[in-house]
């Protein structure tokens, strides 16, 4: 019996369900980790992160306490797809200045709806929002779908339903969104003075490259070069028409 796991649910008035749906698993799956199981390391990692505790306070003998890198490093996910769902929402929902994304297509959030309405509520609330996707006829979205291994012609066409699904939002005051034609290094999703930084790794779709959780404190932070090129690009970019 895991009883660390189930008084730390309880503090956070959690029921098997809840965190079954936030980690897309069965309920049957929580109530056997409940009952001692030890999860798969990406599990353990979201269940943390929902009860903002340490993967160690509540599997001590399998996990190794996380050493603080920087005091801007909030954590690190050794993919994108690894990075629970309620931290892309917590993100956004945090905002309350800005928000940017920054990518060739982030066709994963562009997918869900629940997102969408979600972008276009902070923007109603004054969030300024800029969406900055790939330019789909450019060379740079073509060879990205080269090194990914999925061809130029579907990355293209991942930026063109990208495109379709984030239009509506043209039509919230407060978005703007431009296309890029340039290399990106790095996929970057910010609010107000947090980021996502996935980065992008030569043959590795982007979904199983990591993400890096920062947050700017200092202007000299390495946070501060990641905001910097999005700046760039933003500047040379074309609005979308």
């Amino acid at each position: 019996m895991s009883d660390t796991l189930r008084h730390a649910l309880a503090r956070a008035r959690l029921g098997t369900v809840d965190v079954a749906a936030a980690l897309e698993v069965d309920p049957k799956t929580v109530d056997r980790w409940l009952k001692g199981r030890v999860p798969y390391p990406r599990h353990r990692w979201a269940l943390a992160d929902i009860l903002q505790l340490d993967e160690s306070d509540l599997w001590p003998d399998v996990a190794q306490p996380r050493r603080t890198i920087s005091h801007e490093v909030k954590a690190v996910y050794p993919h994108r797809w690894a990075v629970p769902q309620n931290i892309w929402r917590r993100l956004f929902q945090g905002a309350s200045r800005e928000i940017d994304i920054l990518t060739y297509s982030s066709l994963f959030l562009a997918e869900d709806t629940g997102m969408i309405r979600l972008l276009a509520s902070r923007a109603e609330v004054g969030v300024k929002i800029r969406i900055l996707l790939g330019d789909p006829d450019c060379p740079e979205v073509a060879a990205r779908g080269v090194e990914e291994g999925i061809g130029a012609d579907v990355m293209a066409a991942r930026v063109r339903n990208a495109l379709m699904l984030y239009r509506p939002l043209q039509e919230v005051d407060g978005v703007e969104i431009r296309l890029h034609r340039t290399t990106l290094y790095n996929s970057i999703y910010r609010a107000d003075s947090e980021l996502l930084v996935n980065v992008h790794a030569y043959g590795t779709p982007a979904a199983q490259a990591p993400v890096l959780y920062l947050t700017a404190t200092k202007d000299e932070d390495s946070t501060a070069v990641y905001l910097t090129s999005l700046e760039r690009i933003w500047a040379i970019a074309e609005p979308l028409r």
